[in-house]
């Protein structure tokens, strides 16, 4: 593993940046150093910018990959905690038929905030780190984390699910700050 400490975080995008709105190529050569090291790079970006997730497209590398890394925080106080994980060429398997409403962020779109419909519980596949392929379940939080990441992997920014405008508010209008 990269010593993280020499690396420097990248800068995220924002939103209009024609990244974010490819579709990601799949990661054909998981532990290549170049894919190793994207890893590092999106880990020291997610832990600098204070998100719980990061997505390849948003540091301007379209690639099927992104983090996830729940834990409490300024921006998700409740936030369930979890060890960073790398999701590589992920897939929803399937999904419950219920769906919830709740806030959602971005760090390619700042200081916004939209309450938006996801699946409560989804089984997905992955790959990690090392290659080793996962089928896992997820849901509440983490499912939303998930859903909200493999968007970005398809060129979607929770600003398009939102089901209203009147479901998008500034950080500093927001109702649950």
């Amino acid at each position: 593993m990269t010593n993280s400490i020499s690396i420097k975080p990248s800068k995220v995008i924002q939103l209009g940046h024609s990244t974010l709105r490819k579709v990601a190529a799949p990661v054909e050569n998981i532990t290549h150093n170049t894919t190793q090291q994207l890893i590092e790079n999106m880990l020291v970006t997610v832990k600098n910018a204070g998100g719980v997730g990061i997505a390849a497209p948003q540091i301007n590398v379209s690639q099927r990959i992104f983090i996830m890394c729940s834990k409490p925080n300024n921006r998700y106080p409740d936030a369930p905690l979890m060890e960073p994980t790398a999701i590589i060429n992920p897939k929803i398997l399937s999904k419950s038929t219920d769906t919830e409403k709740d806030w959602e962020g971005c760090l390619s779109v700042p200081a916004i905030r939209g309450l938006v419909p996801r699946y409560r519980s989804i089984q997905v596949e992955y790959y990690d780190k090392e290659g080793v392929k996962h089928n896992s379940h997820y849901s509440g939080f983490i499912a939303r984390i998930f859903q909200h990441e493999l968007d970005h992997l398809d060129g979607i920014t929770f600003v398009d699910r939102v089901e209203s405008t009147r479901d998008l508010f500034s950080e500093e209008e927001w109702p649950n700050k």
